[in-house]
């Protein structure tokens, strides 16, 4: 079993209280460090562009961040809207995150993004999208070689080489059947948004006479908070889990689907949140009899400022899970690796 972080940096306006941005940033680096020290895995950051939330528009600054506060945790950019960058600048700056970061370590979820009024804001037609990602994959593949290669008419070279050979590693993101069939015919990797998805990327697979890829990664739930008083602390969650919910789950509608990837939807009220089977507002023993069921190779993956939560009421959690959650599972199942 695996263990990530999730940060989005939402930073929305509830009210008194409501936590600035630079206090989100700042916290969310912070835990990053406390997590690698700890032996976790991985940390997700992904990426929109003006969004009403402050969502975080530019991932490969966090992502930079954390890697000169951490040694081994793996950053993760899922997604990464390709389509709205220029390719070479990115190919330039994942290259130099790459060396900074260390060998292996930044992988990259590429997406192509979905909601129009971001094509808008960056001149991108959103009819041509699929084709401007495609192309923009393919440039950061050949500059990543450190090579000569045509890049609109002009011969250009991207240096430093990154520090993995072949530069960061590229999945194709995606909810829809196309992004299973491009990622297959591109001959990469791929990170939908369900397991019916990558099985239908595993025949394509099949059928393009590829080799076997490796198991869909298991992941989950939306949400987790670990506390002593599950009442109490929902009545302090709940706007917070409320805000992104909804966000997540109307922003959705905008590539015409009804929910992100199963995980969230709106929340209206704290009944709802109790109802939600990926809000985990759980004691460490259940939090504990819940891992013991979870599938060997799971990633529990936490969301720890989901919606600007307080990093206070997040820093809580986290270390009764470290403290009191993981010791169990390390002793009675060997399911977790020891930490640290």
């Amino acid at each position: 079993m695996k263990i990530g972080l999730r940060y989005d940096m939402r930073a929305p306006d509830l009210g008194p209280g409501s936590v600035p941005a630079a206090a989100l940033y700042a916290a969310a680096v912070e835990q990053v460090r406390w997590a690698d020290e700890r032996g976790f895995d991985a940390v997700y950051v992904s990426e929109h562009h003006g969004a009403e939330d402050g969502y975080c528009p530019s991932p490969m600054v966090l992502a930079s961040a954390i890697a000169g506060a951490t040694s081994s945790i793996t950053l993760h950019f899922s997604a990464l809207c390709i389509t709205m960058h220029h390719p070479l600048r990115l190919a330039e700056d994942l290259a130099v995150l790459d060396l900074i970061a260390g060998r292996g370590r930044v992988l990259v979820t590429a997406g192509m993004g979905y909601r129009p009024h971001e094509f808008a804001m960056f001149g991108v037609d959103y009819a041509d999208r699929a084709t401007v990602f495609e192309y923009n994959l393919s440039a950061l593949r050949k500059a990543w070689t450190g090579e000569e290669f045509e890049f609109e008419g002009r011969t250009v070279r991207v240096t430093p080489r990154p520090a993995t050979p072949g530069g960061p590693t590229l999945y194709v993101g995606g909810n829809a059947k196309p992004s299973a069939r491009r990622a297959a015919r591109l001959g990469l990797g791929y990170r939908p948004a369900s397991k019916e998805l990558y099985e239908y990327y595993e025949a394509e697979c099949a059928r393009l006479g590829l080799p076997a890829p490796e198991p869909f990664p298991e992941h989950g739930p939306a949400f987790v908070h670990v506390t002593e008083d599950p009442d109490k602390a929902l009545a302090q969650l709940a706007p917070h889990l409320m805000h992104a919910g909804t966000m997540y789950a109307r922003w959705a509608t905008e590539r015409g689907s009804s929910s992100t990837n199963g995980y969230w939807r709106e929340l209206q009220g704290v009944e709802t949140i109790k109802a939600d089977p990926s809000m985990w507002i759980v004691t460490p023993d259940e939090l504990v009899r819940r891992c013991r069921a979870l599938p060997p190779d799971y990633e529990l993956r936490l969301h720890p400022l989901l919606g600007g939560l307080p990093p206070e009421l997040s820093w809580r959690s986290l270390e009764l899970l470290a403290d009191t959650v993981l010791p169990q599972l390390n002793a009675g199942t060997g399911q977790l690796t020891e930490p640290g």
